[in-house]
């Protein structure tokens, strides 16, 4: 059994070397399986020049591209682990990413080259950079060599992926070989896809569910990805209609932007070669899920899947008759259970916390042994943090979360680390942010602020300062000034209870 990323681009090269792996739209460039396998060995070799040994953690600061893309496989390919860095992180979430990850090496686009500088300067050990524009045809050229391709086994490390926390310390996700590659299966196999598909690949490559369901697995079924630099609404439908795309990939936000726009026919485009959307990452309204149905004639396929699960661990059926709008659908690939809150295994209709347990799930939190053991039972159970039920159909429904954490658009967000952006404003006394549900993104952020005595701020300067703070991505849609914070009997703040002070808008 192939468990490998080596043993399915060896496998398609071999089988189907001409057929094609890749296409970036903006240039029309391609690359075929076996152009994929050479450059891979030559990466691994230029790898090894460098002075890297099996297992060595390769860093990623690229946005989507060409290059991006082949270094993503062939890093894997030879035995390395990757590392792609979200380029929404702020400096010092980046600094320590670098630093916790033991990163040697980092491949940095142009356009990253000063955000890398910044972040290194506050980390105290080297990291070798690599500029490297993620549409060129090579970075550096090396002897491919069978001979000198260090073995890779399904246990041995591939994907370390960095997903904040509660706490905002990021966690390091590592997924070895075989859950890489599980993900992959899975996918192939709840989708029905052969090397006839085609799937549009809009979402960045620094997140699970792009390196998995758009990168990986084709690696299995030998289809193939467009993968434009960026997405973007008034190109999408043009491209999936040029590279006669079999399916789409893509998450809650991107459909409430195609909402607002025109159909494909209503742009003259022929969209026939389309089979289904994908959505995964957040939450989808049942509203847009309807909407986008009966707007587009594409039947939407509702999904869920964790960093830790290696993007897929529940999905809907591709038979349109049995999915459940409402529902991520059922578990396929890997095992689904509901527990209370002392472990037992509850019946169907009853609340509880998901479990999931597979080849897909993560080996470990990198360096965090006490993290791994509350979050990965011996038996190989994983504690998602997700309260959920499951119906007399296997078809889970999410009802909320354990954990804080704000999935915003599919990226996680650490409530701490809004609050302790606040808290530095001179006019704030307590400050504490939450996830509220949203249309467009899934979740929002909802901050509540606490003045000190005699201070006055207004809703603007916040916006302001903390899209300076933190970002336009992490600055909270709403503000509510409030006498004090619901707290706990240890002085906690409960924040799910931030959710009662505010009247819905």
């Amino acid at each position: 059994m192939r468990r490998t990323i080596r043993d399915h681009v060896d496998r398609q090269a071999a089988e189907r070397p001409d057929a094609t792996y890749l296409i970036a739209p903006e240039t029309g460039r391609t690359m075929t399986f076996r152009e994929l396998q050479g450059a891979s060995r030559r990466l691994s070799a230029s790898l090894r020049a460098h002075g890297l040994r099996p297992g060595d953690k390769v860093a990623l600061l690229m946005p989507n591209g060409f290059q991006t893309c082949r270094l993503f496989v062939g890093i894997m390919y030879g035995g390395y682990c990757v590392t792609p860095v979200n380029l929404l992180a702020q400096p010092s979430q980046l600094a320590y990413v670098l630093d916790h990850c033991d990163a040697r090496l980092a491949f940095v686009s142009p356009d990253q080259q000063a955000r890398f500088a910044e972040a290194m300067a506050m980390v105290d050990r080297p990291v070798d950079m690599v500029v490297c524009h993620p549409d060129i045809e090579e970075f550096i050229e090396g002897p491919e060599s069978d001979s000198e391709l260090v073995p890779v086994t399904p246990d041995d490390d591939a994907l370390l992926m960095y997903t904040s926390g509660t706490t905002g310390k990021p966690k390091g996700v590592l997924l070895a070989n075989r859950a890489v590659i599980a993900g992959g299966e899975y996918v192939t196999a709840v989708h029905s896809l052969t090397d006839a598909d085609r799937v549009m690949a809009a979402l960045p490559l620094y997140h699970i569910n792009a390196q998995i369901v758009t990168a990986t697995a084709p690696l299995v079924h030998g289809g193939s990805l467009v993968m434009p630099q960026r997405f973007s609404a008034s190109t999408f439908w043009e491209t999936v209609a040029a590279h006669r795309c079999t399916w789409i990939n893509v998450v809650p936000t991107i459909i409430a932007y195609l909402l607002n726009g025109p159909t494909p026919q209503e742009k003259g485009l022929d969209i026939s070669a389309l089979r289904f959307c994908r959505s995964a990452s957040a939450p989808l309204a049942p509203a847009h899920h309807r909407a986008f149905e009966e707007k587009f004639g594409v039947g939407i396929i509702e999904t869920m899947g964790l960093t830790e699960t290696a993007a897929p661990c529940f999905s809907n059926p591709l038979d349109p008759t049995r999915r459940k709008i409402g529902s991520p659908g059922q578990a396929f690939g890997n095992s689904a259970r509901i527990v209370d809150a002392d472990g037992q295994v509850l019946p169907a209709g009853q609340t509880g916390e998901i479990m999931i347990r597979g080849d897909n799930v993560m080996a470990c939190y990198y360096k965090n042994p006490e993290e791994t053991a509350r979050t990965l039972t011996a038996d190989g159970w994983l504690h998602t943090g997700d309260l959920g039920h499951l119906d007399k159909d296997g078809f889970v429904f999410v009802t909320g979360r354990l954990k804080e954490l704000i999935i915003k658009g599919g990226e996680n967000i650490a409530p701490r680390e809004i609050d302790e952006a606040l808290l530095k404003h001179p006019a704030l006394l307590e400050a504490a942010a939450v996830g509220i549900p949203d249309d467009n993104y899934g979740q929002e952020i909802l901050a509540c602020v606490v003045l000190k005595p005699d201070r006055h701020c207004t809703e603007v300067e916040l916006r302001e300062y903390c899209t300076d703070a933190l970002g336009p991505y992490k600055t909270p849609k709403r503000f509510c000034f409030v006498d004090e914070l619901p707290k706990g009997p240890s002085g906690k703040v409960q924040r799910l209870k931030l959710l009662e002070l505010v009247a819905p808008v």
